[in-house]
């Protein structure tokens, strides 16, 4: 089979790049995934993301190598399998990050990636429900939110926000340059009853297009390279090994850690690393793989009373009266995202902006490993690290496509990132103690009142902490010698061959990382469009 783009992944990158180049009709585009339909009605109830994060077929079922940085556990690492990818297993949250993170990109040499930059490509990708603005657009495909079920406990916990020092922000994607501690409630990918996952909102529409072309349930093994321009790429599906030709370009998008492993897989990487897992080497390009970044997440959990939570309303009677609230008017707790309240505090003395994200939700979870909310009314306070400098890696580790990559993102192996998580478990207790809440506390329990000392809160969060599934910068870009891609998302030193999804982050964003993804889709597709305006120039 032949096209003019191969695109590799139908997660948020790839579904955004299918859309964007097939609006062309003279333009074919191909478009590979490894997983089957979003048919799983659990993936468009948006409170169904509870029971995906550990779907045996929608996810990779990846972990991440056991690490002394969390006591030597192998922490479960979710990532989509199905069309939208994790857009269509995440918590939904439309958070794109301070001005300053896309600065940064800028400032490392990264032409057109600053705030100024990126902006038009985040407004090009929404349509906002609060119509188009200086920040946001109307007339994209990505349908985005806000929070319309406002719980009397996330008023209590805003109002607490600002009793610490937060300011109150309407919108949360409207942040000036330089914004101090904020709180607001969150945005969301999700509209009405149906979650809004980039398959169901960019693909959807695409796929009614003759020149795209969709191929589900197919394992990409590697690219094709003819000397060092990328000719196509090899797969199987259905135990048969089939090959797909790329007249113009191939196009990786399979985020973080399906984007290396496969140019590892094709002779493209540390030719050390190569070596040991049988792979002849095709293209050195030492940083593939490396450079993994990602968010430290840790809960602090209290009891609460005289309020209602989401707990008691997930079973019995009360279930019932949300499950018609859903049905009859697309509103309560089966429309709940991940979390309600957001907000930016910063616990370091030496950062120049907020450095620790919390997420707020009404809700707790039962102990034990099964994803299910806790009988007593419970609250949660989720944070992480904005800025992580503990760097981890994505490995092949061996030359068989089926076999999963060694994932180790070695989590607090930073003092600053171990001085941080404590701080932001210490600033989740601030907020729980401000007045605003103080009536309905009755107490903590987790980490429990009785962790208090630096070491006990590194312990709990060596023994407790995870992921919050925003694996990113394995394909940075830039122009140093680990970089991949170039600022036009060109993989260095190779012809025909980009990457485009959240590994080309130079560092990764302060906040969730879906909304950045698919901005830098949106941005892709503008230069693969370029370049063709180019050649057809030339």
């Amino acid at each position: 089979m032949q096209a003019d783009y191969v695109i590799v992944g139908a997660g948020s990158a790839g579904c955004v790049l299918a859309y964007r180049l097939s609006a062309d009709p003279g333009t074919r585009v191909l478009l590979i995934e490894a997983g089957g339909r979003d048919r799983n009605p659990l993936i468009h109830i948006p409170a169904g993301y509870m029971k995906l994060l550990d779907h045996p077929t929608l996810t990779w079922g990846f972990k991440a190598e056991a690490d002394p940085g969390v006591n030597g556990r192998e922490i479960p690492y979710p990532r989509g399998r199905v069309l939208g990818g994790s857009s269509s297993i995440n918590g939904m949250i439309y958070v794109r990050g301070q001005p300053e993170d896309f600065d940064h990109w800028g400032q490392l040499g990264n032409r057109g990636w600053n705030w100024e930059g990126v902006l038009p490509f985040f407004k090009r990708a929404e349509n906002w429900e609060g119509g188009a603005d200086e920040f946001h657009g109307e007339e994209g495909p990505l349908l985005t939110s806000k929070t319309s079920d406002k719980p009397e406990l996330c008023h209590k916990i805003i109002e607490a926000g600002t009793q610490i020092g937060c300011e109150y922000h309407e919108d949360v994607n409207h942040l000036p340059p330089g914004a101090g501690g904020n709180i607001g409630w969150v945005q969301q990918t999700r509209r009405g009853r149906r979650r809004q996952s980039a398959a169901r909102t960019y693909l959807r529409a695409a796929m009614k297009r003759s020149n795209l072309e969709i191929i589900t349930g197919a394992l990409v093994h590697r690219v094709v390279l003819e000397g060092k321009r990328a000719v196509g790429v090899e797969f199987s599906r259905g135990g048969q090994a089939e090959r797909a030709h790329a007249t113009r370009e191939v196009i990786l998008s399979g985020g973080a850690i399906g984007s290396p492993h496969i140019l590892q897989l094709s002779g493209i990487g540390d030719p050390e690393h190569l070596a040991r897992i049988g792979v002849p080497v095709s293209h050195e390009l030492r940083g593939v793989g490396k450079n993994l970044q990602d968010h430290f997440l840790a809960r602090c959990t209290a009891e609460v009373k005289g309020i209602p939570t989401a707990n008691e309303k997930s079973r019995g009677l009360p279930f019932l009266g949300e499950l018609a609230r859903y049905v009859f008017a697309g509103q309560g707790l089966l429309t709940y995202a991940a979390s309600l309240v957001c907000a930016s505090v910063k616990v370091l003395e030496e950062s120049a902006t907020p450095d620790v994200q919390i997420l707020f939700a009404n809700a707790s979870f039962a102990p034990g490993p099964i994803r299910k909310l806790d009988v007593k009314p419970g609250m949660t306070g989720g944070m992480w690290q904005m800025r992580p400098l503990s760097r981890g890696y994505v490995e092949a580790k061996s030359s068989d496509p089926r076999q999963a990559p060694a994932i180790n993102p070695r989590y607090l192996s930073d003092e600053t990132d171990r001085r941080c998580a404590i701080g932001g478990l210490r600033a989740v207790r601030r907020l729980f103690a401000a007045p605003a809440v103080q009536p309905y506390y009755v107490g903590e329990m987790l980490p429990g009142a009785a962790v208090q000392s630096d070491d006990e809160l590194l312990d709990y969060l060596r023994q407790t902490g995870s992921t919050v599934f925003h694996a990113t910068c394995t394909c940075k870009m830039g122009q140093d010698p680990m970089a991949v891609v170039d600022d036009q998302l060109r993989v260095h030193g190779l012809e025909g061959l980009r990457v485009i999804d959240a590994s080309v982050m130079p560092t990764v964003t302060s906040t969730n990382t879906n909304a950045p993804t698919i901005m830098i889709a949106e941005k892709g597709a503008a230069a693969i469009k370029a370049s063709a305006r180019q050649r057809l120039a030339a």
